[in-house]
């Protein structure tokens, strides 16, 4: 994959954090970090006081530091900003964190050294993966901790895990043929100041959001056939006159979901007007959820190519010639759009867990209770409605905003933080509870198909299918985490949708 600053979608990072794509500099993009790196060693030779380059940080801004510790300050900056608590990010979102802080530093307007920009992209394609602490950073000048021990493995320093093995950071370079960096003015800087952890953790999660928005429709579809629903309410005619985009579309997935379906037909004349909202609304709801998940994806498209570092290097051509210090570190944009992520994915959760309540209880199902038969005998899914009530429960605490938080640190001098990376983390984590939850439904919905007895619609058939190639129908009570964990992994995988594609199209 090309690195240039420029042009990375969401995609290609995917490619890179859990394929193992590898990473080259793009010619142009090198020429441009050398350009700007120029003008930062004539800034640093000079007398007049630059931030970050002859100051100390934060609070700590107007401190003259003497010429002879500018190589100090920058390793001191990196060893002090080291303080991240917690469990540590996972191989993945490490992956996508060190191409993302490439990425920026490709733009040219960080002014690090082309050769430490090349050491970091080695590294990924070595596979040495520092231990970032996934706690500790506010997101007000950029995700300051997490980036700081990623910068603490590239100059020899910290632990890095290289297949599987954990070791310290100086051998796992010696055995790579690399050499730690010896960082020169304002290159500490460069490697700490951006909001790619957040991003990081935010691609991932949305990439995995949108493929379960998709999900929800399939799952949701299979339920209202075991529901003996009607498809009426999706209707384009219905969808159109209300215009959401996200709307729409899931009324076109689900249409197509259902057609053929001999469960439709058989019910067709009944007596009941209206199913419930649940079902009903699904193109409401789920739609309501892909809107916003076309705005997270906007947002993290531009950030992904953006400038984030302060002070900001101008040397092309046109720019001026000069180094501007402002706030493009700052995570209010990502904070938003994350938090609105989480919530817009505890949805899914919320409505999934809603129908699976209307499928196990007889009373508003008409099958069995807890869709096993001899039930009494057998408990069926009546636990797992547990566990997904559980999930949601931690979803909705989950959801509570992060971004509307901020609690001034530096001694006031970063007296507004974005708590971004909070947001972000707590999004991560709702996206896969939300996987759990509707693979709970996706059980559930395929027993009560089996327990109707006829035939579904085409898109139904055929996940129906996906999941009894692996799970066998419930005849009675047995352990159900070996079925709802090969449940997620087909959820998670995409094999659900792609079984149902295969068969009515690609779907939105």
């Amino acid at each position: 994959m090309i690195v240039d600053g420029q042009s990375l979608t969401l995609a290609a990072v995917e490619r890179v954090a859990r394929f193992g794509a590898r990473v080259v500099l793009a010619p142009e993009a090198r020429a441009r970090v050398a350009t700007a790196r120029a003008l930062v060693d004539r800034h640093a030779q000079g007398d007049a006081p630059v931030y970050g380059i002859n100051t100390g940080f934060g609070f700590l801004k107007n401190v003259r530091i003497p010429a002879a510790d500018l190589g100090q300050l920058q390793i001191n900056l990196i060893r002090s900003h080291a303080v991240g608590v917690g469990p540590a990010l996972g191989e993945a979102e490490t992956r996508a964190l060190m191409v993302l802080r490439a990425n920026a530093m490709a733009t040219g307007r960080s002014g690090v050294r082309p050769e430490t920009l090349e050491l970091m992209m080695r590294m990924l394609d070595a596979g040495i993966h520092p231990v970032i602490p996934s706690k500790g950073s506010v997101g007000a000048s950029g995700d300051l901790a997490p980036l700081a021990h990623l910068a603490l493995a590239m100059i020899g320093e910290g632990t890095v895990v290289v297949r599987g093995e954990s070791m310290p950071a100086a051998r796992a370079l010696a055995a790579a043929g690399l050499a730690p960096v010896v960082l020169g003015p304002k290159e500490g800087l460069c490697l700490v100041n951006g909001t790619q952890a957040m991003a990081a953790l935010g691609v991932l999660a949305l990439l995995d959001a949108e493929r379960l928005a998709t999900a929800a429709d399939v799952i949701g579809a299979i339920s209202l056939e075991g529901k003996r629903g009607t498809v009426v309410a999706f209707d384009a005619r219905i969808q159109a006159v209300r215009g959401h985009q996200g709307q729409i579309d899931t009324a076109e997935n689900l249409r197509a979901l259902l057609a053929g379906s001999a469960i439709a037909d058989s019910h067709a004349d009944c007596e009941t007007v209206q199913d419930p909202y649940s079902f009903r609304c699904m193109p409401q709801v789920h739609g309501a959820t892909r809107d916003v998940l076309s705005f997270v994806r906007r947002t993290l498209a531009i950030e992904i190519n953006a400038g984030t570092d302060n002070p900001l290097v101008f040397a092309e051509p046109g720019d001026g010639d000069v180094m501007l210090s402002g706030g493009n570190f700052h995570g209010q944009p990502l904070a938003f759009a994350l938090d609105f992520l989480a919530i817009a994915t505890s949805e899914l959760a919320n409505i999934s867990d809603r129908r699976v309540e209307q499928l196990l209880d007889p009373a508003l199902s008409g099958l069995p209770p807890f869709l096993v038969k001899a039930s009494g005998l057998n408990s069926g899914f009546m636990m797992a409605q547990v566990t997904a009530a559980s999930l949601v429960n931690e979803n909705r605490i989950l959801s509570t905003p992060a971004s509307v938080d901020s609690i001034p640190t530096s001694a006031n001098q970063e007296d507004h933080v974005s708590m971004g990376m909070t947001s972000a983390r707590k999004a991560a984590e709702v996206v896969k509870n939300t996987t759990w939850c509707l693979a709970i439904e996706l059980l559930c919905a395929c027993q009560a198909i089996d327990l109707v007895g006829l035939a579904p619609g085409h898109g139904v058939m055929s996940a129906h299918a996906a999941l009894r190639r692996i799970v066998p129908m419930l005849e009675q009570d047995r352990v159900l985490h070996g079925d709802m964990e090969a449940a997620r992994a087909l959820i998670a995988s995409g094999a659900l949708v792609d079984a149902v594609s295969a068969r009515v199209g690609k779907l939105h």
